[in-house]
């Protein structure tokens, strides 16, 4: 087993910014640090992103801690662009990030450390970052006759692009940003679009300021300091009404159908007797947070999260989880990745003054 003082999981927007802070700080990666990162590249899960989606089309990236992204492109897409962009952060702060590394389990181990077993051994480490997001955890939503289905079905975890769904007849499940988004360039291929979503969905209309934001980021914040597992900040805020998507509104692509009851060989139906047909299924239904890894230390609810305060898990003060619930923004996962250095920082120092006091 290797000792490190910090092991970071993940190296996307938040696990970057601990990585940074955590050298800021005086602490040497693979000396005192690890990051590890199951991604075969940099770029987090931008790196997974569909082709269409442009970096002009990104809403809301923000720069991480001491180096901005300039010059981009906006016709490039956006996981060339930001993937660029975190490779040249790792290596302008030399942050020596292990990839690709799967992390198995944490558990409690030896000497009050935490035992980190991943693809390339075992850790122990006073501290944990967790910073593994949640796009490895595609939502799919399960409803009655899905497994007698004929045509294809897909998450937007793996969607494609427009183009392969040319002339087909296509049911967007999902009122988030990525189901509209999908919907609007898939309306321009397809022979038919048809939007479903559970809730009504909401526009948003008028600027976005600093106090809108606070105010959804406490609404989320609030669901996982008591133990419930996290919204996305999206889900409070509605979607901004643009250009784009008053153009889709006035051509019907946004009309929106209620949550069908059951689907069927050929497509969705509704207890009121109405049907449609369609070749494919696109499931927009977002992701859960991805932290099966840390079920041996407990930490769950039994609302079903993890109650955190700050960034740290209030069942163990060693643990921190960043990019999660709250933090799960663009410049949330900034500011976590600094609260939960800050923690870890008051941890260690405790520790070494513990082990300064003479026994006795």
């Amino acid at each position: 087993m290797r000792a490190v003082d910090v092991v970071v999981i993940g190296a996307g927007q938040a696990g970057l910014s601990a990585a940074f802070h955590l050298r800021r700080n005086g602490l040497e990666p693979d000396r005192d640090f690890v990051v590890l990162d199951h991604a075969p590249r940099p770029g987090g899960a931008w790196q997974f992103r569909w082709p269409s989606l442009t970096y002009g089309k990104v809403h809301g990236m923000h720069a991480l801690p001491g180096m901005e992204l300039t010059g981009a492109d906006p016709a490039r897409p956006s996981s060339e662009v930001i993937g660029g962009y975190f490779d040249a952060y790792e290596q302008a702060f030399g942050l020596r990030v292990h990839r690709p590394v799967d992390v198995t389990a944490v558990r409690e181990g030896e000497d009050g450390r935490l035992r980190v077993e991943t693809s390339e051994g075992v850790y122990g480490t006073r501290a944990l970052i967790n910073a593994t997001g949640t796009w490895d955890r595609p939502f799919w939503p399960r409803y009655p006759g899905q497994e007698t289905f004929r045509g294809r079905q897909l998450h937007t975890a793996g969607y494609p692009g427009p183009r392969e769904f040319a002339g087909e007849r296509v049911l967007v499940v999902g009122g988030g940003a990525s189901g509209t988004q999908h919907l609007m360039e898939i309306a321009e291929v397809a022979a038919d679009t048809f939007w479903v979503t559970r809730r009504e969905p909401v526009f948003r209309e008028g600027p976005f300021g600093e106090a809108e934001g606070r105010a959804a980021v406490a609404l989320v914040e609030e669901r996982v300091r008591r133990g419930l597992p996290p919204r996305s900040v999206v889900s409070v805020t509605g979607l901004p009404l643009n250009d784009a998507i008053r153009e889709a509104r006035a051509r019907g692509v946004l009309d929106r159908l209620p949550m069908f009851d059951r689907i069927t060989p050929t497509g969705v139906a509704w207890d009121d007797g109405r049907s449609v047909d369609v070749d494919v299924i696109l499931w927009a239904t977002g992701f859960r947070a991805a932290i099966d890894h840390l079920a041996p230390l407990r930490l769950r609810e039994p609302g079903g999260g993890i109650r955190v305060e700050g960034t740290r898990a209030v069942r163990d003060e060693r643990v921190h989880l960043v990019g999660y619930g709250p933090s799960a923004s663009t410049i949330g996962a900034n500011r976590a990745g600094r609260a939960a250095v800050s923690g870890v920082r008051r941890l260690l120092r405790r520790e070494r003054e513990r082990a300064a006091v003479p026994a006795g």
